[in-house]
């Protein structure tokens, strides 16, 4: 149910983001198995890479710079203090939607619950902390999107978020298969933050 992505890896998905296939990718956007927001967008599990964000990886226990000075499109706040800024939901021509934001502990304590937004599926677990867990559901298609993962099940996500001290700002991002064009606003969920609707461009 999620997907995966390393720092260490960053530069191989990236070199092989144009190896991407047509086919692979209408196996990354196909239904699956059923689920509470009907058929799920599930990623196949020999997936190549597309096309991945630029977003710092580490532990997220530094001091960092927002990831934008763009005007939030949604603004989630979660448990002790953390706030989950989406700034962008583009659509790529290669046939993807990347969500772009930051999180930001706006708590007094450092944050180190943040395993959670990988999900709890096995391949995500094995590859360390990341917002693989995130998801965007089409309520009028009753489809359900999870982030991509490479060849080797890493998220193209944002990974290595162990920790994030009191007052620090890291970067984030997850990239999904693009629902149908018509589709313009999604649901975009992920564990500990309420659900917020956003707008695609692009």
């Amino acid at each position: 149910m999620s997907i995966r992505y390393t720092a260490r890896a960053r530069g191989a998905l990236a070199a092989g983001a144009v190896a991407v296939s047509v086919s692979l990718l209408v196996a990354g956007c196909g239904g699956g198995g059923g689920g509470d927001e009907g058929d799920d967008a599930r990623p196949a599990g020999s997936q190549s890479a597309s096309v991945g964000g630029n977003a710092p990886q580490g532990d997220g226990g530094s001091d960092q710079e927002p990831v934008s000075e763009l005007e939030p499109i949604a603004e989630l706040r979660g448990e002790m203090g953390m706030v989950l800024s989406l700034t962008e939901a583009k659509r790529d021509s290669g046939g993807f939607v990347t969500v772009s934001g930051q999180v930001e502990n706006t708590g007094d304590r450092i944050y180190t619950r943040a395993n959670k937004w990988r999900g709890d599926e096995t391949d995500v677990i094995k590859h360390g902390s990341s917002t693989a867990g995130a998801t965007l559901i089409d309520p009028g298609g009753k489809k359900r999107y999870y982030v991509l993962r490479d060849t080797d099940g890493r998220c193209l996500c944002t990974m290595g978020l162990g920790t994030v001290k009191a007052g620090a700002t890291v970067p984030v991002f997850m990239q999904f298969p693009a629902p149908p064009e018509e589709v313009d606003e999604v649901q975009f969920q992920m564990p500990t933050f309420p659900p917020a609707t956003i707008k695609i461009t692009g």
